[in-house]
């Protein structure tokens, strides 16, 4: 065979393997709006019917993903003596194919069906269970869900090369990040926010967080839900959008490139409630919708880790979101939007009231600088679960016990208290970690921004987001998940992972507004 036949043989394999990833792509996304209409517009009674079409799904998915064709084209191409010459991106698509296909394998059908149908399940069941402030009828579905997502953790601890079976479920949401490398992270978070959050509630300058409480009609929060996205460039209106926002219990975004959907929640007298949950959902969506159109169906057209989707998220709703700069812009606006409802209240007392800080109960209602502690609790709960600490029903008085200790609250009931998030039901175990992470990184991230934007506080003070998306998606969004989480926040910022950044910039900012 020539060289020439030798490397058309290698494309054509490697074009096979590209063909069979963008079939599970697209089959995945499809899951994803039916889990979407799950949460948004799905009838009540739809429940079991839905259960069994996504468990469906996911055993086609399962199919796909684990069909021995997969398993031969990548055997021919890493064996191919011109794999060598093969590019970076394609190098680590096999790669990212590869991983997941010796993952996948390990894991019966039967398991993937089943954890698939609990999952909707066990959601519901939340819902109802949270209504009525009774985790002892969320108990038994939570069970369940804790003893299929440890059958799997053990059956991918080896493939993954993870040290324990809970880091196998970290690596699902952060690769090649371990529980031992988070802890240390987190204790030094932990002991700088502790001790800002103290600083801050020992200020004689306080904030007063009535200004905030305005009765704004639900239909006009949607105006100001559309018009926070548009500054933003998350286009939910034109006839090219690619967007939309719905309403649901708990926020999240759900999508891929050109269908990229958010949701919120609206509270009357809250309305600064889904100001900041459209701001981080939009976080999100701007980075699924700004990576390399010329990679979509591809692995590495996907977002790097969990972590990093975090970072933008908080990046959009704190760092930006919660600034002077943009209120300087946008605080007008809001009034107009709002039919003045906010007409007596000025830059500096609003700024100061969106910032306060002050240890609660709920996670998606916490500050910037308590935020953490809330994953905290959560990273140590699941990793002891995980490692046969803790079982299930010991859960509630554990939880309040940390947050007791963390956060110097009491927590009254379950629901606000082990119940209040959607993420145990729906599996997500290992996944909170990259919550905190993600702060992390965006600490590092702004600080490498400001190096390259000195302007950009200018920039979003005129009300033009454009110039941090575009470096964004210059230095990060153009990555996509060409790397993995450490080695691109390498790239980056030039920097290991570095606490110190995110707690530079929250002890400068907070210290500013609280005089310290």
């Amino acid at each position: 065979m020539t060289d020439m036949e030798t490397a058309s043989s290698l494309l054509e394999n490697y074009d096979a393997l590209l063909a069979r990833a963008k079939e599970l792509v697209i089959l995945m996304t499809a899951s994803g709006v039916l889990e979407w209409d799950m949460e948004t517009k799905m009838p009540p009674r739809g429940i079991i019917l839905r259960s069994q079409q996504l468990s469906l799904l996911s055993q086609f998915a399962h199919r796909l993903g684990t069909d021995p064709v997969i398993g031969s084209l990548i055997s021919k191409i890493e064996s191919d003596p011109g794999f060598g010459e093969l590019n970076e991106v394609q190098r680590r698509n096999v790669h990212l194919i590869r991983k997941n296909y010796e993952e996948q394998t390990k894991l019966p059908e039967k398991l993937v069906a089943e954890t698939a149908r609990q999952r909707a399940i066990a959601i519901d069941v939340w819902k109802k269970a949270k209504a009525s402030r009774d985790f002892s009828l969320f108990r038994p579905e939570l069970e369940k869900v804790v003893d299929l997502k440890a059958q799997a953790a053990v059956m991918l601890k080896d493939v993954k090369g993870s040290p324990t079976p809970y880091d196998a479920l970290v690596d699902d949401f952060e690769p090649r990040m371990t529980a031992a490398q988070i802890g240390p992270i987190f204790d030094e978070l932990k002991a700088g926010l502790i001790s800002i959050t103290q600083r801050c509630q020992a200020s004689p300058r306080q904030p007063n967080p009535g200004v905030l409480e305005r009765f704004v009609p639900m239909d006009v929060q949607r105006r100001v839900a559309e018009s926070l996205a548009s500054f933003v460039l998350y286009d939910v209106k034109s006839g090219q959008a690619g967007g939309r926002i719905d309403e649901t219990e708990h926020p999240f975004t759900q999508g891929y490139y050109d269908d990229v959907r958010i949701t919120t929640h609206y509270h009357e007298k809250n309305p600064t409630s889904s100001i900041f949950s459209v701001l981080h959902e939009a976080g999100h969506a701007t980075y699924e919708q700004n990576l390399p159109g010329g990679w979509m169906y591809q692995p590495v057209g996907a977002a790097c880790s969990s972590g990093f989707h975090e970072s933008q998220s908080r990046f959009v709703e704190n760092i930006v979101g919660r600034s002077t700069e943009f209120w300087s812009f946008y605080l007008p606006k809001l009034k107009e939007l709002t039919d003045g409802a906010f007409a007596d209240v000025d830059l500096g007392s609003f700024v100061r009231a969106i910032n306060q800080v002050k240890p609660s109960k709920i996670r998606v209602e916490a500050d910037e600088v308590t935020y953490c502690l809330h994953i905290i609790v959560r990273f140590e709960l699941e990793r002891d679960i995980f490692a046969g600490k803790v079982k299930v029903s010991e859960l509630p008085q554990l939880w309040n016990e940390k947050y007791a200790e963390y956060l110097g609250v009491k927590i009254e009931n379950d629901s606000e208290g082990v119940m209040q998030d959607t993420h145990w039901a729906a599996t997500y175990f290992g996944y909170f970690p990259s919550y905190a992470l993600g702060n992390v990184y965006s600490g590092q991230i702004l600080h490498a921004m400001e190096r390259d934007l000195p302007d950009w506080r200018n920039s979003i003070s005129r009300g033009d987001f454009s110039p941090v998306r575009g470096w964004l998606r210059e230095h990060l969004y153009s990555l996509g998940n060409l790397y993995d989480p450490t080695d691109l926040l390498r790239r980056v910022t030039g920097e290991d992972i570095n606490v110190r950044y995110y707690l530079d910039y929250l002890r400068s900012k907070y210290g500013e507004l609280y005089g310290f």
